[in-house]
Protein backbone atom coordinates (compact mmCIF):
# COMPACT_ATOMS: atom_id res chain seq x y z
CA UNK A 1 0.00 0.00 0.00
CA UNK A 2 2.89 2.34 0.76
CA UNK A 3 4.60 1.30 -2.09
CA UNK A 4 1.61 1.92 -4.57
CA UNK A 5 1.06 5.70 -3.11
CA UNK A 6 4.70 6.32 -2.93
CA UNK A 7 4.60 5.62 -7.27
CA UNK A 8 1.60 7.52 -7.70
CA UNK A 9 3.45 10.33 -5.93
CA UNK A 10 6.42 9.63 -7.97
CA UNK A 11 4.43 9.43 -10.93
CA UNK A 12 2.12 12.95 -10.54
CA UNK A 13 5.33 14.88 -9.13
CA UNK A 14 7.24 13.55 -13.02
CA UNK A 15 3.94 14.52 -14.54
CA UNK A 16 4.12 18.08 -13.10
CA UNK A 17 8.32 18.42 -13.21
CA UNK A 18 8.27 17.46 -16.47
CA UNK A 19 4.96 19.70 -17.66
CA UNK A 20 6.97 22.62 -16.20
CA UNK A 21 9.92 21.56 -18.39
CA UNK A 22 8.09 21.84 -21.26
CA UNK A 23 6.26 25.14 -20.18
CA UNK A 24 9.61 26.81 -19.52
CA UNK A 25 11.38 25.58 -22.81
CA UNK A 26 8.38 26.24 -25.20
CA UNK A 27 9.16 29.31 -26.07
CA UNK A 28 12.94 28.69 -26.80
CA UNK A 29 11.34 26.07 -29.02
CA UNK A 30 9.26 28.33 -31.54
CA UNK A 31 12.48 30.32 -32.07
CA UNK A 32 14.78 28.45 -34.97
CA UNK A 33 18.16 29.99 -34.84
CA UNK A 34 19.43 30.67 -38.07
CA UNK A 35 22.33 28.66 -38.83
CA UNK A 36 25.42 31.34 -39.77
CA UNK A 37 28.32 30.64 -42.52
CA UNK A 38 31.81 30.98 -41.27
CA UNK A 39 31.97 34.29 -43.87
CA UNK A 40 28.71 35.79 -42.29
CA UNK A 41 30.34 35.61 -39.12
CA UNK A 42 33.44 37.52 -40.50
CA UNK A 43 31.87 39.81 -43.16
CA UNK A 44 30.17 42.94 -42.32
CA UNK A 45 28.35 43.38 -45.72
CA UNK A 46 27.05 40.53 -47.13
CA UNK A 47 24.10 39.12 -48.75
CA UNK A 48 21.18 37.91 -46.76
CA UNK A 49 20.59 34.30 -48.20
CA UNK A 50 16.74 34.16 -49.68
CA UNK A 51 15.82 37.53 -48.70
CA UNK A 52 14.83 38.00 -52.40
CA UNK A 53 14.48 34.82 -54.06
CA UNK A 54 10.83 34.97 -54.53
CA UNK A 55 10.29 38.47 -55.07
CA UNK A 56 12.55 41.34 -56.79
CA UNK A 57 11.05 43.49 -53.65
CA UNK A 58 9.80 43.22 -49.84
CA UNK A 59 7.62 45.92 -48.15
CA UNK A 60 7.57 47.02 -44.41
CA UNK A 61 5.16 48.49 -42.77
CA UNK A 62 6.53 50.50 -39.82
CA UNK A 63 3.05 52.56 -39.34
CA UNK A 64 1.79 50.65 -36.48
CA UNK A 65 5.33 48.83 -34.93
CA UNK A 66 4.62 49.24 -30.43
CA UNK A 67 7.09 50.59 -28.46
CA UNK A 68 8.82 47.18 -27.60
CA UNK A 69 8.93 46.36 -30.91
CA UNK A 70 11.86 49.21 -31.56
CA UNK A 71 14.62 51.13 -30.10
CA UNK A 72 17.12 53.64 -30.78
CA UNK A 73 20.27 51.97 -30.92
CA UNK A 74 21.33 54.73 -28.09
CA UNK A 75 18.37 56.14 -26.56
CA UNK A 76 20.78 58.94 -24.56
CA UNK A 77 22.77 59.54 -27.34
CA UNK A 78 22.49 62.71 -29.88
CA UNK A 79 22.73 61.97 -33.70
CA UNK A 80 26.03 64.44 -35.17
CA UNK A 81 27.15 63.19 -38.23
CA UNK A 82 25.91 61.17 -41.14
CA UNK A 83 28.78 59.90 -43.50
CA UNK A 84 28.48 57.22 -46.17
CA UNK A 85 25.14 55.77 -44.50
CA UNK A 86 26.13 55.47 -41.35
CA UNK A 87 25.36 57.70 -38.60
CA UNK A 88 27.21 58.87 -35.55
CA UNK A 89 25.83 58.89 -32.24
CA UNK A 90 27.42 60.76 -29.43
CA UNK A 91 26.99 59.78 -25.63
CA UNK A 92 28.77 59.57 -22.77
CA UNK A 93 31.16 56.68 -21.97
CA UNK A 94 29.35 53.24 -20.38
CA UNK A 95 26.35 54.22 -21.78
CA UNK A 96 24.17 50.96 -23.29
CA UNK A 97 23.84 49.81 -26.95
CA UNK A 98 20.69 48.70 -27.88
CA UNK A 99 19.50 46.30 -30.55
CA UNK A 100 17.06 48.54 -32.49
CA UNK A 101 14.66 45.06 -33.74
CA UNK A 102 14.18 41.83 -32.62
CA UNK A 103 16.75 39.52 -34.30
CA UNK A 104 19.19 37.06 -34.26
CA UNK A 105 23.34 38.20 -34.15
CA UNK A 106 24.66 37.51 -37.03
CA UNK A 107 28.23 38.85 -36.36
CA UNK A 108 29.94 39.46 -33.02
CA UNK A 109 33.85 40.72 -32.92
CA UNK A 110 36.74 42.97 -33.52
CA UNK A 111 37.32 44.15 -36.73
CA UNK A 112 40.39 46.51 -37.51
CA UNK A 113 38.19 48.99 -39.08
CA UNK A 114 35.02 49.05 -37.06
CA UNK A 115 36.46 47.95 -33.75
CA UNK A 116 33.98 45.86 -31.66
CA UNK A 117 31.29 45.75 -34.01
CA UNK A 118 27.96 43.53 -33.73
CA UNK A 119 25.38 42.33 -36.47
CA UNK A 120 22.05 41.39 -35.97
CA UNK A 121 19.95 40.09 -38.33
CA UNK A 122 16.22 41.01 -37.78
CA UNK A 123 12.87 39.17 -38.79
CA UNK A 124 11.72 42.09 -40.84
CA UNK A 125 14.58 41.55 -43.29
CA UNK A 126 17.38 44.41 -42.12
CA UNK A 127 20.44 43.99 -40.67
CA UNK A 128 21.60 46.75 -38.21
CA UNK A 129 25.33 47.45 -37.93
CA UNK A 130 26.70 48.65 -34.21
CA UNK A 131 30.37 49.48 -34.18
CA UNK A 132 33.27 51.32 -32.58
CA UNK A 133 31.93 49.67 -29.11
CA UNK A 134 33.90 49.49 -25.80
CA UNK A 135 32.76 45.96 -25.26
CA UNK A 136 30.24 43.40 -26.99
CA UNK A 137 27.96 41.69 -24.70
CA UNK A 138 26.40 39.26 -27.41
CA UNK A 139 28.07 36.70 -29.50
CA UNK A 140 26.85 35.29 -33.23
CA UNK A 141 23.80 32.99 -32.90
CA UNK A 142 22.46 34.72 -29.84
CA UNK A 143 18.51 36.13 -30.18
CA UNK A 144 18.35 39.75 -29.14
CA UNK A 145 15.07 41.55 -28.57
CA UNK A 146 14.11 45.05 -29.54
CA UNK A 147 15.74 47.07 -26.46
CA UNK A 148 18.13 44.72 -25.07
CA UNK A 149 21.51 46.25 -24.50
CA UNK A 150 23.85 44.41 -26.59
CA UNK A 151 27.29 46.57 -26.23
CA UNK A 152 28.95 49.45 -24.43
CA UNK A 153 29.35 52.71 -26.28
CA UNK A 154 33.19 53.00 -26.65
CA UNK A 155 34.25 55.38 -29.99
CA UNK A 156 37.25 57.02 -31.39
CA UNK A 157 40.02 58.99 -29.87
CA UNK A 158 38.72 61.18 -27.30
CA UNK A 159 35.26 61.20 -28.51
CA UNK A 160 32.62 58.82 -27.08
CA UNK A 161 29.96 57.51 -29.91
CA UNK A 162 28.68 54.57 -31.72
CA UNK A 163 28.87 53.97 -35.31
CA UNK A 164 25.13 52.68 -36.81
CA UNK A 165 24.02 51.31 -39.89
CA UNK A 166 21.42 49.35 -41.87
CA UNK A 167 21.60 46.98 -44.11
CA UNK A 168 19.74 44.87 -46.43
CA UNK A 169 21.29 42.13 -48.37
CA UNK A 170 24.63 43.79 -47.63
CA UNK A 171 23.70 47.18 -49.01
CA UNK A 172 23.76 49.98 -46.67
CA UNK A 173 20.47 52.78 -46.51
CA UNK A 174 20.59 55.68 -44.99
CA UNK A 175 19.40 55.96 -41.33
CA UNK A 176 17.42 58.60 -41.11
CA UNK A 177 15.03 57.37 -43.86
CA UNK A 178 13.99 55.05 -41.01
CA UNK A 179 14.62 57.04 -38.46
CA UNK A 180 13.91 60.79 -37.14
CA UNK A 181 17.29 61.12 -35.89
CA UNK A 182 16.31 63.88 -33.57
CA UNK A 183 13.63 62.62 -31.63
CA UNK A 184 14.63 58.98 -31.97
CA UNK A 185 11.10 57.90 -33.20
CA UNK A 186 10.82 55.57 -35.72
CA UNK A 187 9.35 56.72 -39.40
CA UNK A 188 5.48 56.06 -39.26
CA UNK A 189 5.67 54.90 -43.32
CA UNK A 190 5.02 51.91 -45.29
CA UNK A 191 8.67 51.27 -47.01
CA UNK A 192 9.44 48.95 -50.01
CA UNK A 193 13.12 47.51 -50.94
CA UNK A 194 13.95 46.54 -54.65
CA UNK A 195 16.79 45.27 -55.77
CA UNK A 196 18.01 45.05 -59.26
CA UNK A 197 21.10 44.68 -60.91
CA UNK A 198 22.89 43.97 -57.47
CA UNK A 199 21.51 47.71 -55.74
CA UNK A 200 18.90 47.37 -53.33
CA UNK A 201 16.60 50.52 -53.40
CA UNK A 202 13.76 52.11 -51.32
CA UNK A 203 10.34 53.45 -51.46
CA UNK A 204 8.60 55.23 -48.63
CA UNK A 205 4.70 55.38 -48.79
CA UNK A 206 2.66 56.73 -46.24
CA UNK A 207 -0.42 55.89 -45.04
CA UNK A 208 -3.67 57.75 -46.75
CA UNK A 209 -4.26 58.98 -42.56
CA UNK A 210 -0.82 60.23 -43.16
CA UNK A 211 -1.03 61.95 -46.21
CA UNK A 212 -3.93 63.78 -45.16
CA UNK A 213 -2.91 64.98 -42.28
CA UNK A 214 0.67 66.49 -43.58
CA UNK A 215 -1.49 67.68 -46.31
CA UNK A 216 -3.86 69.45 -43.91
CA UNK A 217 -0.74 70.91 -42.11
CA UNK A 218 0.90 72.12 -45.24
CA UNK A 219 -2.07 74.00 -46.42
CA UNK A 220 -2.47 75.73 -42.79
CA UNK A 221 -1.26 79.21 -42.70
CA UNK A 222 -0.58 82.25 -40.50
CA UNK A 223 -4.20 84.56 -40.58
CA UNK A 224 -2.59 87.62 -39.75
CA UNK A 225 -1.56 87.13 -43.66
CA UNK A 226 -3.14 87.52 -46.92
CA UNK A 227 -0.25 86.33 -48.92
CA UNK A 228 -0.13 82.69 -49.51
CA UNK A 229 2.04 82.43 -52.62
CA UNK A 230 5.00 83.94 -50.21
CA UNK A 231 7.43 84.72 -52.94
CA UNK A 232 6.09 81.46 -55.54
CA UNK A 233 4.47 81.68 -58.15
CA UNK A 234 1.97 79.16 -57.97
CA UNK A 235 0.02 78.50 -55.15
CA UNK A 236 -2.63 75.14 -54.96
CA UNK A 237 -5.45 74.49 -52.67
CA UNK A 238 -6.68 71.11 -52.37
CA UNK A 239 -10.45 71.09 -51.17
CA UNK A 240 -10.78 67.77 -50.43
CA UNK A 241 -9.38 68.69 -47.52
CA UNK A 242 -11.58 71.28 -46.49
CA UNK A 243 -13.80 69.25 -43.95
CA UNK A 244 -15.58 71.74 -42.16
CA UNK A 245 -17.31 74.48 -44.23
CA UNK A 246 -21.02 75.97 -44.92
CA UNK A 247 -22.41 77.28 -47.88
CA UNK A 248 -23.14 81.10 -47.32
CA UNK A 249 -27.18 80.97 -47.19
CA UNK A 250 -29.36 77.88 -46.94
CA UNK A 251 -31.14 77.00 -49.89
CA UNK A 252 -29.90 79.70 -51.92
CA UNK A 253 -29.99 80.69 -55.43
CA UNK A 254 -28.09 82.93 -57.73
CA UNK A 255 -29.35 85.94 -59.37
CA UNK A 256 -26.29 87.53 -60.88
CA UNK A 257 -23.32 85.24 -61.57
CA UNK A 258 -19.50 86.32 -61.32
CA UNK A 259 -17.59 88.18 -63.80
CA UNK A 260 -19.10 89.93 -67.20
CA UNK A 261 -17.84 92.53 -69.58
CA UNK A 262 -20.15 95.50 -68.61
CA UNK A 263 -19.77 95.66 -64.90
CA UNK A 264 -16.97 93.32 -64.18
CA UNK A 265 -18.96 91.83 -61.14
CA UNK A 266 -16.52 90.50 -58.27
CA UNK A 267 -18.75 87.67 -56.54
CA UNK A 268 -22.16 86.06 -56.92
CA UNK A 269 -25.43 87.61 -55.79
CA UNK A 270 -26.99 84.99 -53.97
CA UNK A 271 -30.58 85.23 -52.34
CA UNK A 272 -33.50 83.14 -50.31
CA UNK A 273 -35.38 86.09 -48.55
CA UNK A 274 -35.00 89.41 -46.49
CA UNK A 275 -33.84 88.52 -42.65
CA UNK A 276 -32.42 85.30 -43.56
CA UNK A 277 -28.94 84.33 -41.73
CA UNK A 278 -25.98 84.54 -43.24
CA UNK A 279 -23.37 81.96 -42.70
CA UNK A 280 -19.48 81.62 -42.73
CA UNK A 281 -18.32 79.68 -45.15
CA UNK A 282 -14.98 78.41 -43.50
CA UNK A 283 -13.56 78.69 -39.93
CA UNK A 284 -11.28 81.64 -40.21
CA UNK A 285 -10.88 84.91 -38.77
CA UNK A 286 -12.69 88.18 -39.15
CA UNK A 287 -10.41 90.78 -41.03
CA UNK A 288 -13.28 93.44 -41.94
CA UNK A 289 -16.53 94.24 -40.43
CA UNK A 290 -18.31 97.43 -41.52
CA UNK A 291 -19.72 99.73 -43.84
CA UNK A 292 -17.66 99.20 -46.84
CA UNK A 293 -18.00 102.00 -49.67
CA UNK A 294 -20.92 100.10 -52.54
CA UNK A 295 -20.53 96.67 -50.70
CA UNK A 296 -22.98 98.13 -47.31
CA UNK A 297 -22.86 96.59 -44.35
CA UNK A 298 -19.37 93.95 -45.30
CA UNK A 299 -17.49 91.14 -43.54
CA UNK A 300 -14.55 89.57 -45.17
CA UNK A 301 -13.04 86.15 -43.24
CA UNK A 302 -9.31 84.97 -43.71
CA UNK A 303 -9.32 81.50 -43.65
CA UNK A 304 -5.95 79.23 -42.69
CA UNK A 305 -5.70 77.80 -46.08
CA UNK A 306 -5.14 81.17 -48.36
CA UNK A 307 -8.64 82.14 -49.20
CA UNK A 308 -11.01 84.96 -47.69
CA UNK A 309 -14.45 85.17 -48.48
CA UNK A 310 -16.34 88.33 -48.19
CA UNK A 311 -20.36 88.72 -47.50
CA UNK A 312 -21.78 92.26 -48.21
CA UNK A 313 -25.21 94.08 -48.18
CA UNK A 314 -25.95 92.65 -45.00
CA UNK A 315 -28.56 94.42 -42.72
CA UNK A 316 -26.65 93.79 -39.49
CA UNK A 317 -23.23 92.70 -39.03
CA UNK A 318 -22.98 90.28 -36.00
CA UNK A 319 -19.45 89.98 -35.41
CA UNK A 320 -16.48 92.18 -35.48
CA UNK A 321 -12.52 92.56 -36.84
CA UNK A 322 -10.44 89.85 -34.57
CA UNK A 323 -13.17 87.20 -34.12
CA UNK A 324 -12.66 83.71 -35.01
CA UNK A 325 -15.58 82.11 -36.38
CA UNK A 326 -16.65 78.69 -37.25
CA UNK A 327 -17.93 77.35 -40.58
CA UNK A 328 -21.70 77.39 -39.99
CA UNK A 329 -21.47 80.53 -37.86
CA UNK A 330 -24.15 83.04 -38.04
CA UNK A 331 -22.30 86.51 -39.03
CA UNK A 332 -24.92 88.79 -40.22
CA UNK A 333 -28.34 89.22 -41.26
CA UNK A 334 -29.12 89.51 -45.05
CA UNK A 335 -30.39 93.40 -46.19
CA UNK A 336 -29.92 95.35 -49.19
CA UNK A 337 -27.30 98.45 -47.65
CA UNK A 338 -25.12 100.00 -50.15
CA UNK A 339 -25.50 99.64 -53.90
CA UNK A 340 -28.14 96.53 -53.53
CA UNK A 341 -31.71 96.66 -55.71
CA UNK A 342 -33.11 93.73 -53.88
CA UNK A 343 -32.36 91.84 -50.27
CA UNK A 344 -29.40 89.62 -51.35
CA UNK A 345 -25.61 88.45 -50.25
CA UNK A 346 -23.02 89.41 -52.98
CA UNK A 347 -20.64 86.81 -51.69
CA UNK A 348 -16.82 86.62 -52.76
CA UNK A 349 -13.45 84.31 -52.78
CA UNK A 350 -10.13 85.59 -53.27
CA UNK A 351 -6.45 84.69 -53.12
CA UNK A 352 -3.98 87.30 -51.97
CA UNK A 353 -6.14 90.36 -52.23
CA UNK A 354 -7.65 89.23 -55.70
CA UNK A 355 -11.61 88.13 -56.50
CA UNK A 356 -11.73 84.79 -58.56
CA UNK A 357 -15.29 83.06 -59.54
CA UNK A 358 -16.39 81.14 -56.42
CA UNK A 359 -17.64 78.94 -58.63
CA UNK A 360 -14.35 77.31 -58.84
CA UNK A 361 -14.95 76.17 -54.57
CA UNK A 362 -18.57 75.63 -54.69
CA UNK A 363 -21.27 74.54 -56.99
CA UNK A 364 -23.51 77.29 -56.38
CA UNK A 365 -26.08 75.67 -58.30
CA UNK A 366 -26.01 72.90 -55.59
CA UNK A 367 -24.98 74.53 -52.62
CA UNK A 368 -21.97 72.58 -52.36
CA UNK A 369 -18.53 72.26 -51.98
CA UNK A 370 -16.58 71.69 -55.15
CA UNK A 371 -13.27 68.59 -55.20
CA UNK A 372 -10.05 68.74 -56.18
CA UNK A 373 -7.62 70.75 -56.39
CA UNK A 374 -7.21 74.63 -57.48
CA UNK A 375 -3.74 75.85 -58.47
CA UNK A 376 -3.38 79.98 -58.41
CA UNK A 377 -1.39 81.96 -60.30
CA UNK A 378 0.41 85.00 -58.56
CA UNK A 379 -0.21 87.14 -61.38
CA UNK A 380 -3.79 85.95 -61.72
CA UNK A 381 -5.27 82.99 -62.80
CA UNK A 382 -7.20 79.81 -61.49
CA UNK A 383 -7.73 76.46 -62.75
CA UNK A 384 -8.78 72.97 -61.22
CA UNK A 385 -6.09 70.26 -61.62
CA UNK A 386 -5.53 66.74 -61.00
CA UNK A 387 -2.95 65.58 -58.77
Amino acid sequence: MFFCFSRNIIVRTLVLVLGLAVTLTFPLALYAAPKFSPLEQQQISIETPGLFSKANAFQIDFTNMGEDEYSFPLPVGKTVAHLNGSIEIETKSGDAVKSMFSGTVRLSRKSSSYGNVIVVRHNNGLETVYALNAQNLVQSGDYVKAGQTIAIVGGKGERTYLLFQIMVDGNRINPSTLIETKSHAIRKQIVTFTKEAGIVTLKTKLTEAQVRERAEKAQTMSLDTNDPFKGNNVYRINLDLITSWHYPLDNAKVISGYGGRRRGHSGVDIKNGPGTKVYAAFDGKVVQSGVFSGYGNCITIRHTFGLETRYSHNSKNLVKVGDMVKAGQVIAIVGRTGRATTEHVHFETRIAGRAFNPNFVFDTDKNKLHTGTLQFKKNGGVVRIKD
